[in-house]
């Protein structure tokens, strides 16, 4: 018993390897996510782009069916605003706000540009009976109005399609100089309209650079070349006689501009009013013989218009609507409108600052002058707009 060897020890356990220690993976960056993120949205913007192109494509084949003499304007695209049974359509065009040369946010287009297209376009469009002008503007700058004027005259004496203008709340100054070439013209009974006349704005700011200290030193080529200047020292008793008798001569030349400009306008409302009585064979309101008398630049409510003969009808779009199927001789017609074709190019043109973005503007109650300083108007003062 004593010569038993106690029995053996168990094995230890094999040692467990070491632990592996990975790296750890590097941080995501801002850029990276930012370019994906960027990625992302290009190729959303690429395909809207792409199906927008295709549906336009299609609706186009399917209008100009049977039409293969319509020429479209690849700039514009045609979007329908009321549907009906008829092929016959109604273009409307809008003006709303400041008449103004300016170029427009999505395009290189200016508002005489983009009405001269969009007339264009439907005077091609041999389904287009008629068009109604949609005025809701003060005015605007001269020849700015004075264009847009020229190209509804243009349109309907190359097209024979009737141009009724219909007036929302406010068709004052060039908003009525924009109307008066149409065939008819319809306004709601509590429209603003008429102010018939021309301003040209200036600041005089001396006072204010004398409290302060400020002098300014001027050389010209002529004395007549600061005319306009806000410099300028406005009490005349502290000029020098031959300054007084320049400040006469300025004044008189300044007048006689305005008044020239003023005769034009005139010279349109009884040529755009004579013309449409003719052609409506006295259906239409003709001109009062006392119209001139209230060409004064006061304002005018619709009912007040059409008493004068600056109105034909009072009431709304829609009565508009009725009298332009009427003049274009249809019982019904669709509605369209014309509006500047989405594209990545206008796109691209913000991303890589080709074309300026639209501005972001705060109200804070007050701002600027409205009118550019010696820039002439056929606009509604600014004292009545606010």
């Amino acid at each position: 018993m004593d010569d038993q060897q106690p029995p053996p020890l168990p094995a230890p356990p094999p040692l467990a390897p070491p632990p592996i220690i990975y790296a750890a993976p590097p941080r995501r960056t801002g850029c990276s996510v930012f370019w994906k993120i960027f990625a992302i949205v290009l190729l959303v913007v690429l395909c809207l782009t792409l199906f927008s192109r295709l549906l336009h494509f299609s609706t186009a084949v399917a209008v100009t069916r049977g039409h293969p003499t319509v020429e479209r304007n690849r700039n514009l695209e045609e979007v329908v605003l009321e549907q009906t049974n008829s092929d016959n359509k109604i273009a409307v065009i809008s003006v709303d706000g400041i008449i103004t040369s300016q170029g427009m946010d999505r395009s290189s287009m200016n508002l005489v540009d983009f009405i001269s297209e969009q007339l264009k376009t439907a005077g091609n469009d041999s389904d287009v009976k008629a068009v109604i002008l949609k005025v809701n503007s003060p005015g605007g700058e001269v020849l700015a109005s004075d264009d847009i004027n020229a190209a509804i005259t243009k349109f309907q004496e190359d097209t024979h399609k009737p141009v009724v203008a219909s007036m929302g709340t406010l068709a004052a100054s060039g908003g009525y100089y924009i109307s008066v070439p149409c065939r008819w013209i319809v306004a709601n009974e509590l429209t603003i309209t008429g102010s018939i006349g021309v301003i040209m704005d200036s600041w005089n700011y001396r006072t204010l650079m004398d409290k302060v200290g400020i002098r300014p030193h001027v050389f010209k080529s002529g004395r007549f070349k600061d005319m306009l200047s806000g410099e300028r020292e406005p009490d005349t008793n502290k000029l020098s006689p031959e300054e007084q008798k320049t400040r006469e001569e300025e004044n008189q030349m300044v007048q006689s501009l305005i008044d020239e400009t003023f005769s034009k306008f005139k010279q349109v409302v009884k040529i755009g009013r004579t013309h449409a009585a003719g052609e409506n064979d006295g259906k239409g309101k003709a001109l009062a013989d006392n119209w001139q008398d209230y060409a004064d630049g006061r304002v005018l409510s619709g009912r007040h218009a059409m008493e004068l003969g600056f109105v034909d009808e009072l009431g709304d779009f829609q009565v508009a609507v009725k009298r332009a199927e009427k003049l274009a001789n249809i019982s019904s017609a669709s509605l369209v409108e014309y509006r500047v074709a989405f594209d990545i190019q206008s796109v691209v043109s913000h991303l890589f600052g080709k074309t300026a973005a639209p501005a972001l503007k705060i109200d804070l109650g007050i701002g600027p002058p409205t009118l550019q300083a010696g820039c002439l108007y056929y606009i509604l003062p600014t004292a009545v707009l606010h």
